[in-house]
């Protein structure tokens, strides 16, 4: 460390603090510091790793037990060149021990490789970064292995990046629905300390996602549980995510002991429980067969009662449909058309308002005749969820009750004494 302050750090720090200041200086002087600090991580790493294991042979165990299986100690150390840490690629020195049983299909094992928790000879951090930049929205193989090479100096292949996402999801997964749990107990428990005039929303989500594989397109299934508090405004959500499947049967089960988790284990106020779906089949199915009849974990005789809803984008979606199929003047008028049935859609009654409008404009301007399929599955698509879209919101209904009231109290005093002795004499007459 001394050599390397003496060397390399102080030589650099001191020319920067020595020369004129400038733009491009300060950025050379950034750069080369990160690699030379990179460098300093990844010496001290695989000085500390291989310090582990003692060099002589006679100081290591001489046999080790895997399970049922025992392993013999090999008399020399074995170099893997190729372990991916942070800092960039190490050579890992440990001693082996071979079966004593050759024949069953793992005749050498490293103890110090499972020790240290290497993943497909890389560390846990390691992995754990890989493995969250494949998660992300977006990501592929090509663009992760690219990134590889450009902030960490590793060269892995395709193979071995597959290979180790599968092994930590398959070690992520069984922590998964846990941790999930507790975290959305925080948010619920946050959301009780919010202010607001409405009550915390537990909300359940579905929808399918379309991928492109071997000419072929698939769908796999997402589903969502969010956090809303009193203020109306999102908490926090946790995923959920299966590949293409007949029926969707893992989703929904994953889903549904999350759900009845998070229910039994929850101390607080029962939240308003919502179901929000673009009303596909799997998810109509979902509704009906689990939700629907679903108890209460805490008191099994009672039902649980969900507020279904179609989200918004999917019924604005079917707008956007109806306003390029009907035969307006030019774009802007079908623009503003849509622009105004949106609005409508949040009103009270807004559905049938903008299937009435809709069927107007069409009887007098006419549907152009390419698009009449999908005119009329999209109004299909409106007419027969009307009672799902609840998009009019509480508050506004509370606000118009409100105002009713303030009017009321500033009425003449003669009306009030009026309205006051008409109900005190139906109150006599029908006792």
């Amino acid at each position: 460390m001394d050599a390397w302050l003496t060397n390399r750090l102080a030589p650099l720090l001191l020319q920067f603090l020595l020369d004129d200041v400038t733009a491009e200086k300060t950025l050379d002087v950034e750069l080369e510091l990160e690699g030379l600090l990179q460098e300093l991580g990844r010496e001290l790493l695989e000085w500390a790793f291989n310090s582990l294991e003692p060099d002589e042979a006679d100081a290591a165990p001489h046999d080790v037990l895997d399970g049922s299986s025992g392993y013999r100690r090999l008399i020399k150390k074995t170099t893997n060149r190729d372990v991916a840490t942070l800092f960039g690629r190490i050579m890992l020195h440990r001693r082996g021990y071979r079966s004593w049983d050759r024949d069953d299909g793992e005749p050498i094992i490293f103890p110090l490789e499972r020790q240290l928790g290497l993943v497909e000879k890389t560390t846990p951090a390691m992995a754990g970064r890989i493995a969250r930049r494949m998660a992300e929205a977006g990501a592929t193989q090509n663009a992760t292995l690219d990134w590889l090479r450009r902030e960490h100096q590793l060269a892995i292949g395709a193979a071995r990046l597959r290979r180790l996402c599968e092994t930590v999801a398959g070690a992520v997964e069984e922590q998964r629905e846990t941790l999930q749990a507790k975290q959305l107990w925080q948010w619920l428990e946050a959301a009780q300390t919010t202010r607001g005039r409405h009550k915390p929303v537990l909300s359940v989500g579905r929808d399918g996602v379309s991928f492109h594989v071997q000419s072929v397109y698939e769908v796999g299934s997402t589903a969502t549980v969010s956090v809303y508090g009193r203020d109306g405004k999102r908490l926090g959500t946790v995923y959920l995510a299966q590949p293409s499947e007949p029926y969707q049967t893992t989703l929904s089960r994953q889903l549904t002991r999350l759900i009845q988790q998070v229910l039994a284990g929850w101390n607080g106020p029962e939240p308003r429980l919502c179901y929000v779906t673009d009303a596909g089949d799997a998810e109509t199915r979902y509704y009906r067969e689990v939700l629907r009849p679903m108890r209460d974990p805490k008191r099994p005789s009672r039902r649980l009662e969900w507020i279904r809803v179609i989200d918004y984008f999917h019924a604005s979606e079917r707008i956007a449909i109806m306003a390029k199929a009907i035969k307006f003047r030019n774009d802007r008028d079908s623009l503003a058309w849509s622009r105004r049935m949106l609005k409508l859609l949040k009103k009270q009654g807004g559905a049938g308002r903008v299937l009435r409008s809709a069927a107007c404009l069409a009887k007098r301007l006419g549907v152009k005749q390419y698009l009449r399929k999908e005119f009329t599955r999209a109004t299909n698509y409106i007419r027969k969820r009307t009672q799902w879209m609840r998009y009019p919101t509480k508050g506004a209904a509370d606000r118009k009750r409100r105002y009713r009231s303030r009017l009321q109290d500033r009425v003449h005093p003669a009306a009030q004494a009026l309205r006051h002795a008409m109900e005190t004499r139906r109150s006599q007459r029908d006792s």
